[in-house]
């Protein structure tokens, strides 16, 4: 039998190639995932709504995503039956489930209250691993948490009040819950399933979920062929549509999913935060919003936050070969 700390499971030492590796990728999925913004705002601008640019962002990632998924499986299709319960939630859940109930809080609320809200998934994730697995955060970990809270708050810059929709807020934090999910489901390698197919099957769940939203009429679907315009240069519409669904969802999901397999749910959840400073940063390169000192100094504390998460990590000791099997 493993052997068992008082409160909690086992967990995997992070060798440093592997830590490297993680951090990296994360970064890259923070990083595209911090597009998304920027690419939909040219697009919203000359027409499009989000749910139509939604859509496309999803579908066009799944299109892309699904070969390599296909792949990945190197003809194991008994992994895919086995875990379609688990594809499945992760579509609903992580993609269309985040995406969906995120467009439908900002249409009721402050963009950068919905995101105060949404991104407050990492404490979910901790909350999770603590309640599900008994792996009690230590103070070190508490206190990088509160640190990147704050600078969430400085970064979205909500210092001052703003008014809340009781509505608005339920459907943030149904994309909170989204985001978490995202985190814990991605973190798993017990299920067997490459990332590869893990991101694919999601994508083509969420893809075909948020088009019968649209169907529906939940989502506005409206489009449009009108040039959009990136620091002062006009680029064809499809331009931005592309990059929302090659780097925004395409390299972002799979790059996650390989990133938190590596990091584990709750250090790469932290560093998931990092997409927000991404987001204010590709504001300013390609719309020239020029990011307040407060801001900025948010990003400093989020990314402070993010090294006492990992500082305050316990990794346990690996199992020595002689008794595992036992």
């Amino acid at each position: 039998m493993k052997s068992l700390t008082p409160d909690a499971r086992p967990v995997r030492l992070t060798p440093a190639p592997r830590l490297a590796s993680g951090l990296a990728l994360a970064l890259l999925s923070a990083t595209t995932f911090g597009t998304s913004g920027t690419l939909a705002s040219g697009l919203l601008e000359t027409g499009w709504s989000a749910g139509a640019a939604v859509l496309v962002r999803i579908a066009v990632a799944a299109v892309v995503v699904l070969p390599f998924g296909v792949y990945s499986l190197r003809g194991r299709w008994e992994l895919l039956r086995g875990n379609a319960g688990l594809v499945a939630t992760y579509g609903v859940t992580a993609v269309a489930g985040a995406q969906l109930c995120y467009f439908l809080a900002v249409t009721r609320m402050q963009v950068g209250t919905a995101l105060m809200i949404e991104y407050a998934a990492p404490a979910v994730v901790v909350g999770w691993l603590w309640l599900r697995h008994g792996q009690r955060p230590g103070p070190v970990t508490v206190g990088g948490a509160a640190l990147a809270g704050i600078g969430l708050v400085l970064v979205l810059d909500l210092t001052s009040g703003v008014g809340v929709d009781p509505v608005g807020v339920l459907w943030a934090l149904g994309a909170m819950a989204g985001v978490a999910a995202y985190f814990v489901i991605s973190a798993d390698e017990d299920n067997g399933l490459p990332p590869m197919t893990l991101a694919a099957g999601g994508l083509v769940v969420g893809a075909a979920l948020l088009g019968l939203a649209g169907l529906v009429g939940l989502l506005p679907m409206t489009t449009s062929t009108a040039a959009t315009t990136y620091a002062g240069r006009e680029v064809p519409w499809w331009l931005p549509l592309a990059g929302l669904g090659l780097l925004s969802a395409a390299v972002a999901y799979t790059s996650g999913i390989a990133a938190s397999r590596r990091l584990g749910s709750r250090l790469a959840s932290f560093v998931g935060l990092l997409e927000v400073v991404a987001a204010v940063g590709f504001a300013w390169l390609l719309l020239d919003e020029l990011p307040k000192a407060v801001q900025l100094a948010g990003g400093v504390l989020i990314l402070a936050g993010v090294v006492v998460v990992r500082l305050g990590e316990r990794p346990i000791r690996p199992v020595p070969a002689a008794e595992q099997g036992r």
